[in-house]
């Protein structure tokens, strides 16, 4: 793991670089996180993505703003981050290709999503995958954010693959279910994988608190990420 910055105009952005340790080039994937932030639960499974094979860039938000974890609202200059590290990432001279992927979780997912639709980032991404993200815009009302998914899903047409646990909260995933639909009618390519016996947060719960259906998940989510990520980026 290796900390890095790189610029949007004039902010500079902290981020965490991850890459196999043999020499080479690989396939690129940003990896987006939620409102936890990146922290020790959550910087592990970065690490899980890098060991399959793949370079990744984890830009950090909350410490580039010096932010608390866990924020209520949302700052939409985090999209714009998001886009320009898409750019950065591409940019280098270890990756392989000329597009990569996007995984996220919670809100990184409304990150990607907005970084690849309003900031006209799909021509440049290959495949877009989520864990449990948020569908709709965080500042939205309470009635959108149960019965509205981000109005953005109508112009997404990268690959999709999102998981979730059967145990989430409904109100959290009823915009994915309906955000998958959509994407499906459209004729885009996507997925909704959905684990038995697990709830939110099943791929970094920690130790104490962690079932057996936590790691069946886990580690089935993380070979189907790795499985479509190179798929789409041969």
């Amino acid at each position: 793991m290796e900390e890095v910055t790189y610029m949007d105009d004039d902010v500079e952005i902290e981020a965490f670089l991850f890459k196999p340790e043999k020499p080479g080039k690989y396939p690129a994937i940003l990896f987006q996180h939620g409102r936890r932030g990146l922290d020790s639960w959550t910087l592990p499974r970065v690490k899980r993505l890098a060991a399959r094979g793949f370079v990744v860039l984890a830009p950090d938000m909350f410490g580039t703003y010096m932010e608390s974890n866990f924020p209520v609202e949302h700052k939409y200059i985090y999209e714009e981050h998001v886009a320009k590290g898409i750019d950065v990432l591409l940019q280098r001279s270890d990756i392989m290709g000329d597009k990569i992927c996007t995984v996220s979780h919670t809100r990184g997912g409304y990150m990607t999503l907005k970084a690849l639709v309003k900031h006209q980032k799909q021509s440049q991404v290959a495949c877009y995958v989520s864990f449990y993200p948020h569908w709709q815009d965080p500042n939205a009302s309470e009635v959108k954010q149960i019965y509205q998914y981000a109005s953005e899903l109508n112009e997404l047409n990268v690959p999709t693959m999102v998981f979730i646990g059967e145990y989430d909260q409904y109100q959290r995933i009823r915009p994915i279910m309906a955000g998958i639909d959509v994407l499906k009618n459209r004729g885009v390519d996507a997925e909704l994988i959905v684990y038995p016996g697990v709830g939110r947060g099943f791929d970094f719960r920690p130790v104490h608190v962690r079932t057996f259906a936590d790691d069946l998940a886990t580690k089935d989510a993380d070979q189907r990420t790795a499985a479509f990520v190179r798929q789409h980026l041969k």
